[in-house]
């Protein structure tokens, strides 16, 4: 059954009459997250799980307009030729982003013997971890935290006992070793996060995650000038403690009050050369319609896995899901043309657009789309002479002139298998609101399926044989976004259907995110490479903790 349906059907007068003054508030307050100095809830009954968070810092709290910020970057402890080695720790940290108020985060670093809650030098993102095709990296995690934890390398080709799934979690205080050689033709923009199960959404909401680039030896944008911008939200208290997740973030993703870039509100950016930029979709639920205000083009190059085989010109939006990367050409000058034409300085806003993704309210219908935000202000200042500093006037031109070919990227050949993934989902109205119904600070009576079950680490959910081509189907019977992420391969989406309608995918590319809308079914073309279990799921983290995961057995 849909769920608005099965929502509107189980709750009665007398429970609609109980919690009306609740569901009136939790639906104004999330479509109203801008408004300054939102008054405090009442509070909860003790163990009982909020409807909405008490009261929220105004979203305007955080400063905004400082240069954006180089990400840390993880350093390679090894002097061997190949091979990458370093250390990363969680832990808790303490910043000060609210002026003059310390907040508690969990972050990574590099230094073990760190104090716990001492201050880290860098943004609310993890260090950059740089490697190359072939290197051999080994990382050796220690966990400081009080939860157990791993580190998922998100979209990575790794062996299946080394990509931090949630049944090899590394204990509280434990240290584990991932080990792991990047193969030719996995070069491309990755991220790496935590992946225990139930705990996944708590511990990258306070501030564990991070990206990857692996490199290749013959990038034809190797010389481009890049630029990094990995895009999160957060959620901050008016007393500027990370808020805890409330019925509705649970039930549609959370998304925070702030949408920051490379850990800061909306950060000036000086584009003044044609430049390549990886952005990261780092999100918990929030879909980043990416557009300039002013309506300027860019080109795509590069998906999850990598480059495509041509640019994709004279783009004015992209649409990058929780989980979702690409790579970018942003031109200094007008955009317009293959040397995009210098103009005298300009001005944009980089923004997330409103995009409607079907938030469920508590009675009937939707939720409101969360608002346009600006992402970065962008100052565009080509400026011919400065290049011709830096570099020959040939070099310029090339760097102006956008390769027509990328590289080449082959169709995976005609499956010999199929799969099936249904995503839906279960309310019980009476199991939500009955006081002390929390378990581990998630809601009791709210299910997130795949195949008609929630996750359960003792069952497999689906069979594939190594080396097998398949053609999987995806198909949404909810009526909200889903997005779709599978471990240890890259896929290829072959089509999408709704509404009785087939429409072909319009390019080939390499992918590990597909987003799903209600109604719709999507069809990839993956294989797997090494033999163990890997795990497929929704990529909005709360429904992922609540059972919308599955774990795919390689044989």
């Amino acid at each position: 059954m849909i769920r608005r349906e099965f929502l509107v059907r189980t709750l009665g007068a007398a429970a609609a009459s109980l919690f009306a003054r609740d569901v009136f508030a939790q639906q104004h307050a999330h479509g109203m997250m801008e408004m300054p100095n939102m008054p405090a809830m009442p509070s909860m009954p003790a163990g009982k799980m909020p409807m909405m968070s008490a009261a929220l810092a105004p979203a305007d709290a955080l400063p905004a307009g400082a240069s954006l910020p180089a990400l840390r970057t993880l350093v390679n402890q090894s002097g061997e030729r190949g091979v990458f080695r370093a250390t990363l720790v969680a832990k808790p940290h303490s910043l000060e982003l609210l002026p003059g108020t310390t907040t508690s985060f969990w972050l990574y670093g590099d230094d073990p013997s760190a104090v716990s809650g001492s201050p880290i030098n860098g943004p609310v993102v993890g260090p950059l971890i740089d490697v190359r095709e072939g290197d051999t990296v080994e990382i050796a995690f220690v966990n400081g935290l009080l939860q157990p934890s791993t580190i998922h390398w998100h979209g990575m080709p790794v062996p299946p006992d080394q990509d931090g799934n949630p049944m090899n979690p590394v204990a509280p205080g434990a240290t584990h070793v991932y080990r792991f050689t990047l193969p030719r033709g996995s070069a491309g923009t990755y991220w790496y996060h935590p992946h225990p199960h139930m705990v996944t959404a708590e511990q990258v909401y306070r501030g564990l995650a991070g990206p990857i680039i692996v490199r290749a030896a013959d990038d034809p944008l190797a010389e481009w000038p890049e630029r990094h911008l990995f895009i999160s939200d957060l959620k901050l208290a008016a007393d500027g403690t990370v808020a805890p997740n409330d019925m509705m973030d649970w039930m549609n993703g959370r998304e925070g009050q702030f949408v920051l870039v490379n850990g800061v509100r909306r950060p000036r950016i000086v584009v003044s050369r044609d430049e390549r930029w990886r952005v990261w979709n780092a999100s918990s639920a929030r879909y980043v319609r990416l557009t300039f205000d002013d309506g300027r083009r860019f080109a795509q190059v590069g998906t999850d896995g990598g480059l495509l085989e041509s640019p994709r010109e004279d783009l004015t939006e992209l649409l990058l899901v929780p989980g979702e990367r690409a790579e970018l050409i942003v031109r200094a000058g007008s955009g317009e043309g293959a040397e995009g034409a210098r103009t005298a300085p300009s001005r944009a806003v980089l923004t997330a657009a409103v995009y409607d993704r079907s938030k469920m309210a508590m009675t009937h219908g939707s939720l409101p789309p969360d608002p346009s935000r600006a992402l970065a202000d962008v100052e565009f200042t080509p400026a011919a002479d400065a290049n011709d500093v830096e570099a020959s006037s040939a070099n310029i031109q090339a760097q102006r002139l956008l390769p027509t070919h990328l590289r080449t990227i082959t169709s995976l050949g005609k499956p010999t298998a199929r799969k099936s993934v249904v995503f839906s989902e279960q309310m019980d109205m009476a199991a939500m609101h009955r006081p002390g119904a929390s378990n581990h600070g998630m809601p009791a009576g709210m299910s997130f399926l795949i195949n008609g079950a929630t996750y359960d680490p003792n069952r497999t959910t689906l069979t594939s044989r190594r080396g097998e081509v398949e053609l999987w189907s995806i198909e949404n019977r909810t009526d909200m976004d889903h997005p779709f992420h599978l471990h240890g391969t890259q896929f290829q989406i072959v089509e999408r259907e709704s509404d009785g309608k087939t429409i072909p995918e319009p390019f080939r590319a390499w992918r590990d995110m597909a987003n799903v809308k209600p109604g719709e079914t999507v069809r990839i073309a993956t294989m797997q490479s090494m033999r163990g279990e890997r795990m497929f799921h929704c990529h909005i983290l709360e429904h992922e903790d609540l059972g919308m995961m599955g774990t795919l057995k390689v044989i």
